[in-house]
């Protein structure tokens, strides 16, 4: 499955924009912007797999990193300090990965 089955094409390259500098991603205008926060939890368990790259069941900083080229190849990759923000927001557990609730709980906010 891609992003892009589930999100309009017109969505993603919107928010994309909106983010092309470097230190400009923000997560929950991101997910607003994409479209994400208003699918169902199946679609967000769904988007939280193509993430999961190495299907470890958590997203870590390095899935995070390369996170908007989930959404284009062409992306670029989020900064060092947009990641560990990025990953401060989705880990409520402190245990330096997001799960699948944990990425449900954050693209809901």
């Amino acid at each position: 499955m891609s992003l892009a089955s589930k999100l309009s094409e017109a969505d993603i390259t919107a928010a994309l924009a909106e983010c092309q500098a470097a230190g400009s991603f923000n997560h929950k205008k991101f997910f607003a912007k994409v479209g994400l926060s208003a699918k169902s939890p199946a679609d967000i368990k769904a988007a939280f797999a193509v993430i999961d790259q190495d299907k470890s069941d958590f997203i870590e900083e390095d899935e995070l990193k390369l996170f908007l080229q989930n959404f284009s190849a062409s992306a670029r990759a989020l900064t060092d300090a947009e990641t560990k923000e990025f990953l401060k927001a989705g880990d409520s557990d402190g245990d330096g990965k997001i799960g699948v609730d944990e990425f449900a709980a954050m693209v809901k906010q």
